[in-house]
């Protein structure tokens, strides 16, 4: 099995950020359901900011991707509530006169 064969939201999980640097992974405007994920990939150590409901699930998404070569997993620096993120507020309607 390749790693596009393993697809995150057969897991529910989003990927945010792949393969990112640690300055990036820091950005407080991510959910607080977001996770740093740490691990191996041809010989280089990669980070992913990934969210799900638990944490259960991203570890069966990584571990199914790269096998032993996932290193950690750990809470994300995100702030905002995992309902409100990505919200958009609708478009305001024109007051009838």
């Amino acid at each position: 099995m390749t790693t596009k064969d393993v697809k995150p939201e057969n897991y529910s999980c989003e990927v945010l950020l792949e393969r990112t640097t640690k300055e990036k992974s820091h950005d407080t405007k991510f959910p607080t359901d977001a996770y740093n994920v740490i691990y191996s990939y041809e010989g280089n150590e990669c980070l992913d900011v990934t969210r799900s409901c638990k944490m259960a699930n991203i570890f069966d998404l990584y571990y199914d991707r790269y096998g032993k070569g996932l290193k950690s997993i750990t809470h994300g620096h995100g702030t905002i509530s995992p309902t409100r993120y990505g919200y958009k507020a609708p478009p305001k309607k024109k007051k009838r006169r």
